[in-house]
């Protein structure tokens, strides 16, 4: 309380208001049911404001949308999502924050759910227990923002706009895919694991997020200039490995495998809402020399396509959560589109 009440000053925007919301006998794509999911959830502003639904990325939570350097640049008086005239919903995912995770109890009996499910979830959140007709914007960061990209192709008219960042519209390949299963196979192989069923934390955890952290974000440029020797790049690292940590062995296995059977590519000419595509130019994930979103966008209807280029400010796959670097773009994404004179 004392750390969002901090935010709120220095952002001068309405308090964050912290829900849960329980989903009886909610059913995955796997056919498997929950009797009771738990979606935990923040807004800001009033519900008479214009609805505005931010998705984080793995391991994330809504409230990291709080930040100064998020909500600092986006939700104050005339800033582009300002509180006062907007509706924002943050939810915590399936699997993360304070929303239903196989920590809570279920461990590996958990159900197998995916980006489907986390997106039919929220969907109920926002239509069902919110009473949101409909969205002026979807925006996402990382896991978030392949989530955008489902949304988009699930609920067609539900929205306005969708603003996906630091995500592409094709299936989870190449070194993406190649770390994420190491992290899994990292935590799985360490006997400490014991098939899910742990007395404490698996020793393995921490290195598989570490090592993933390093090699996934961060910006190569950014990186060295924090670690320009070798004696520097071990202080860091051992920083790291020394940093306490809430997460969970299961739940982050979870986590990742999430994406294995993402893929909206199929169907990206179905999507109806207008489309603003961000990528940083030396995200990690989605290497931008790919040429992926380049040629995706195409066959978005409403589609455009911006990448950030690498700067003195940029820090890779985390460069989307400085907003101060993409802010203007959604400003002019916002406003309404010119009608052609008769």
């Amino acid at each position: 309380l004392v750390f969002g009440a901090a935010l709120i000053r220095a952002a001068d925007y309405p308090a964050p208001v912290e829900a849960d919301w329980v989903v009886r006998d909610f059913r995955f794509h796997t056919g498997e049911t929950l009797p009771e999911l738990r979606l935990h959830y923040i807004t800001v502003g009033a519900r008479t404001g214009e609805p505005v639904l931010i998705l984080h990325g793995t391991n994330g939570t809504g409230r990291a949308f709080l930040r100064p350097d998020f909500a600092g640049e986006l939700f104050g008086p005339g800033q582009p999502l300002d509180a006062a005239t907007h509706f924002i919903i943050l939810p915590d995912a399936i699997g993360a924050g304070k929303s239903s995770k196989p920590s809570d109890g279920l461990r590996t009996s958990f159900p197998q759910y995916n980006y489907d499910d986390m997106v039919q979830a929220q969907y109920r959140l926002v239509k069902e227990h919110l009473g949101v007709g409909h969205l002026r914007l979807v925006l996402g960061t990382s896991m978030g923002g392949m989530l955008v990209w489902v949304w988009g192709e699930k609920y067609r008219d539900f929205m306005d706009a969708l603003l996906p960042t630091a995500a592409q519209p094709t299936a989870v390949a190449g070194r993406n895919w190649m770390l994420r299963r190491m992290v899994v196979d990292l935590i799985r192989n360490d006997p400490e694991w014991n098939g899910g069923n742990y007395a404490q934390q698996p020793r393995s955890l921490k290195l598989a997020q570490v090592y993933f952290g390093v090699a996934t974000s961060g910006g190569t440029q950014a990186i060295y200039r924090a670690a320009p020797t070798r004696e520097k790049a071990d202080q860091i690292l051992d920083q790291r490995l020394a940093q306490a940590s809430n997460a969970d062995a299961n739940d982050v296995i979870y986590q990742m495998e999430a994406s294995r059977d993402y893929d909206p590519a199929p169907q990206l000419e179905s999507i109806q809402a207008r489309v603003l595509a961000m990528n940083s130019a030396d995200d990690e994930r989605n290497p931008a020399e790919l040429g992926i979103m380049e040629r995706e966008i195409k066959r978005v209807k409403q589609g455009r396509y911006v990448l950030i280029p690498t700067g003195p400010e940029t820090r890779g796959h985390g460069t989307m959560g400085l907003a101060k670097l993409w802010k203007q773009y959604l400003a002019e994404f916002l406003q309404p589109p010119v009608q052609a004179s008769k």
